[in-house]
């Protein structure tokens, strides 16, 4: 007699659910951070609402590309996270997640983006292609070198070049400023990240920008939020952007400051705030993008 394989419905939902932790669905600052540059771009590329096909591919490809990378993240980290107080509680750390499943769950949710890129001209498939190594060579930096934080700007930031690629067909020097700028914010915002984690990764040997600077951390995490928002400047007089646009760049500056008030005791929780306040500078420089066109189209 044939045996029937039946699967249990309650293991199926609860491994979703471990699943569903892993890639941090309910924890969306890492996708919103990822999401305002590549709007951004998309924005600045089409010279004011990008095409419905672009826009939607480059949104889901968001979403699934941070969950991608929170897989191979905790991944390399697994024998870091139990140690840290932030982390400790991730399935991996736990022991609720093999690390193999792991692994799986990247390369299924890489593989998903890709099929989304591929409905994409060929630029934007051989930019993607570099994407994928930087997301998944990320996690594994902070054990060779201090500035793991510009590696992620990169790889955030590579979302750019792929975007205005897919938008416009080429990649001009206005796209490598945005690129510039995402780069700087990045790293000062996961700084702050890493100024959290700070006395957990020194005893744990892992390296960090926030313990590169030591001392200096606030005053170079502000030098690079100045810079990050003059490369923004930069790209707003080359786009012929208007008022609205500077005036999210001051709202975005006001966040900055609220930032470095809060990493000013550089107290764990307090810099992680600074660093989930991010999402509003982003959407700041995003609003002054999209307000500056609507008038320009009113205007024209």
């Amino acid at each position: 007699m044939a045996t029937t394989l039946r699967i249990d419905p309650q293991f199926v939902l609860g491994r979703l659910r471990e699943y569903a932790r892993l890639t941090r669905i309910d924890r969306p600052i890492g996708s919103l951070l990822l999401l305002w540059p590549t709007l951004w771009t998309l924005w600045v590329a089409a010279g004011g609402l990008p095409d419905p096909g672009v826009l939607a591919v480059f949104v889901a490809g968001v979403f699934v590309m941070r969950s991608a990378g929170c897989a191979i993240n905790d991944y390399a980290d697994r024998h870091i996270d139990g140690h840290v107080w932030r982390t400790n509680a991730r399935p991996l750390a736990t022991g609720s997640i093999h690390p193999a499943e792991a692994l799986g769950v990247f390369v299924v949710l890489a593989l998903v983006a890709f099929a989304l890129v591929l409905t994409m001209n060929r630029l934007t498939v051989l930019l993607a292609l570099a994407g994928v190594v930087l997301a998944a060579t990320y996690p594994f930096m902070k054990r060779f070198h201090h500035l793991p934080q510009v590696h992620l700007g990169v790889a955030f930031g590579w979302a750019i070049p792929m975007a205005y690629a897919a938008q416009a067909g080429e990649v001009p020097p206005v796209a490598w400023l945005l690129f510039i700028a995402n780069v700087l914010w990045t790293t000062a915002y996961d700084t702050m990240y890493g100024m959290a984690d700070r006395e957990d990764d020194l005893k744990l040997g892992v390296k960090s920008s926030a313990i590169l600077f030591g001392e200096g951390d606030r005053v170079i995490v502000g030098i690079l939020q100045g810079m990050a928002l003059l490369a923004l400047v930069f790209v707003g007089q080359r786009a012929g952007l208007g008022w609205p646009f500077y005036a999210g760049l001051l709202a975005a500056a006001g966040f900055a400051a609220y930032q470095q008030w809060l990493i000013r005791g550089r107290e764990p929780r307090a810099c992680f705030r600074a660093f989930v306040n991010n999402r509003w500078f982003g959407g700041s420089v995003f609003a002054g993008i999209v307000a500056s066109y609507i008038i320009q189209a009113y205007a024209a």
